[in-house]
């Protein structure tokens, strides 16, 4: 290996230049160059950019994948250029378990039909979250890692040639001064014109850099919003699927299940039986439906003597007719079971005012 010994020589003269002039600047020996208060700013604001970015993309990753073990493949798999292998979800493969406990059991048995149910509702589950952590990576990981791993590394290494330039500068100021001689004088201002302008040009180029954070923020926002409505997307589909399942679950429940009150003062439920005991025959009476219309008049309702629970509102309730009570958000309310009624809705009162309300709308107190 050839080697220019006067190169190295020279490297080596400013580098050790440098870090005289950087050491006794720390030491307050030597002055220094200050940038103005603008470039300052956008020194500040890049760099506040580059920390939050990589905290936001960091947490990020952990909230699409809680697996540390996964975090580090899907990395070493992006490192080395090669397409991530999709993964199975945990609920695809807990819907997977539950349809094959169900195959076992009998897939005709009340508890097996109820796996399948569930099952199928986890893969459902588990599909919409691949989407979501598939759609969240393209458009919203990937530009924020672009930006660490493409415009901050340029923009740290225009900062760190500044960075020389100015210490350049500063030495070439500094042995200026210390000039005695005619010819020393004029060497030390030839060198001074000359840093001077590489100070400059540099500080121009890296001042451009900066001011491109602003393009960087219109972009981000931008992929946040994508990030956003992907999640409002995959929650909503979730709840949906949730939803469908408990209708499903709550029209089979009748079938294994008898009618019994949801609340009971003791907190023991009563036997099971396949007639109501004679003590809630009038209120069975009273809940049957208008033999004219098949509604259930709630003016005809009469709590039960016991079984009665205090429940918070959850969302706003719209009535769809006059046997429901609407509801609003955080409101307390009175609620109870009677025989016969679907096990989704409960009958609520509030003041002088009763109806049927959805129980996936209340959060039931003790």
């Amino acid at each position: 290996m050839d080697f220019n010994v006067k190169k190295l020589a020279s490297d080596a003269g400013i580098f050790f230049t440098r870090a005289v002039q950087f050491t006794e600047e720390k030491f307050g020996q030597a002055e220094r160059t200050e940038l103005d208060a603008h470039f300052e700013n956008l020194l500040t604001r890049a760099d506040s950019t580059k920390n939050w970015t990589e905290k936001i993309l960091r947490q990020t990753e952990v909230l699409l994948q809680p697996n540390p073990s996964a975090r580090v493949e899907e990395f070493l798999y992006e490192k080395l250029d090669r397409k991530i292998p999709s993964r199975v979800t945990n609920g695809e493969l807990l819907g997977q378990y539950m349809t094959e406990a169900a195959n076992d059991f009998g897939p005709s048995s009340p508890y097996g039909q109820t796996l399948i149910k569930v099952g199928e509702t986890q893969k459902r589950l588990g599909i919409a979250e691949r989407d979501f952590i598939h759609s969240s990576s393209i458009n919203f990981l990937t530009p924020l890692r672009n930006f660490l791993e493409g415009d901050w590394r340029t923009i740290s290494k225009e900062r760190r040639i500044l960075q020389n330039r100015r210490l350049d500068l500063d030495a070439c100021k500094a042995r200026l001064k210390k000039a005695k001689a005619a010819e020393a004088k004029a060497s030390a201002e030839h060198e001074l014109r000359v840093a001077q302008t590489e100070f400059d040009r540099q500080a121009e180029v890296t001042r451009l850099l900066l001011e491109g954070i602003s393009s960087t923020h219109v972009n981000h926002l931008r992929c946040l919003h994508e990030f956003a409505e992907a999640q409002a997307t995959y929650y909503a589909q979730c709840y949906q699927y949730m939803v469908d399942l408990q209708k499903q679950l709550g029209s089979s429940k009748g079938d294994v299940f008898p009618s019994t009150f949801v609340g009971n003062a003791d907190g023991i439920s009563p036997p099971l039986s396949t007639s109501p005991p004679a003590a809630t025959l009038p209120l069975l009476q009273a809940v049957s439906p208008n033999p004219a219309d098949g509604t259930l008049n709630p003016s005809e309702v009469k709590p039960p003597s016991s079984g009665t629970r205090k429940a918070k509102v959850l969302y706003d309730y719209e009535a769809a007719d006059s046997s429901e009570l609407a509801l609003k958000a955080d409101e307390l309310i009175t609620v109870y079971s009677l025989p016969g009624m679907d096990p989704d809705w409960l009958i609520g009162e509030r003041g002088n005012k009763k109806g049927k309300v959805p129980v996936t709308y209340l959060e039931l107190l003790s």
